[in-house]
């Protein structure tokens, strides 16, 4: 990026994996605006003190540095030379999360509240239902490019958003209706999210399929951070 010129960053949210260029690009571009949701702020300032990791998350992307970050909240518009982008709070994923969108083009920034895909597992603290109720929020726009945190951009946001609700909540109605018969967590996961993952074993089983279905349940208590 030497002959990059940057002026300014927007983070969707504050995990590791999000921020953590935060801090060298402080310290490169003197001047360096960083924005990103107001809940997001004290977690950039002292991520250590803020933000736990688990072993596997030190592992794979350690601890960022601190940054420092103004706020930008639900319905700001965020101006540059040549676009303005509408701030979106999309709480889910985590609390602090925000998704970007640009009308006059109609890109969506979708963070990583939009992951390709049928979801068999989850991460402690997520919270399935602000997940389908944030990917409601930004599958009413009339986007016409969807670029995720992840893997490649998508040429019809309508249709993969609503794909996306649809299996989601679809798989939260079979889990409460077998949860109403009185089967367990255990007899749920097995009806429902076949056998164990690779991400589970990797994570100690802080994402897992077990979560999941907590999550559907109202029972996936842990800092979303």
């Amino acid at each position: 990026m030497a002959e990059t010129h940057l002026s300014g960053i927007v983070n969707t949210h504050t995990h590791e994996d999000h921020i953590g260029a935060n801090g060298p690009l402080q310290r490169r571009y003197d001047g360096l605006e960083i924005r990103a949701h107001p809940l997001a702020l004290p977690v950039l300032a002292d991520p250590r003190g803020q933000q736990p990791l688990h072993l596997y998350r030190r592992v794979m992307w350690g601890w960022p540095e601190p940054s420092q970050a103004q706020s930008v909240s639900d319905g700001e518009v965020i101006g540059t030379e040549h676009h303005r982008f509408q701030v979106i709070y999309t709480p889910g994923h985590s609390l602090d999360h925000i998704c970007l969108y640009e009308p006059e083009r109609g890109w969506l920034f979708s963070g990583d509240l939009f992951v390709g895909g049928r979801d068999r597992a989850l991460r402690a603290g997520y919270d399935i239902w602000e997940i389908i109720s944030s990917l409601k929020r930004i599958a009413a726009l009339p986007a016409t490019k969807l670029f995720p945190g992840s893997a490649r951009v998508r040429d019809d946001p309508t249709a993969e958003l609503t794909a996306k609700i649809a299996y989601l909540e679809e798989l939260g109605e079979r889990v409460l209706a077998l949860h109403r018969q009185g089967r367990s967590v255990r007899g749920i996961i097995r009806a429902l999210l076949g056998g164990p993952m690779l991400i589970e074993f990797i994570t100690l089983a802080h994402f897992s399929r077990r979560r999941l279905v907590l999550s559907y349940l109202g029972m996936n208590n842990e800092s979303s951070y």
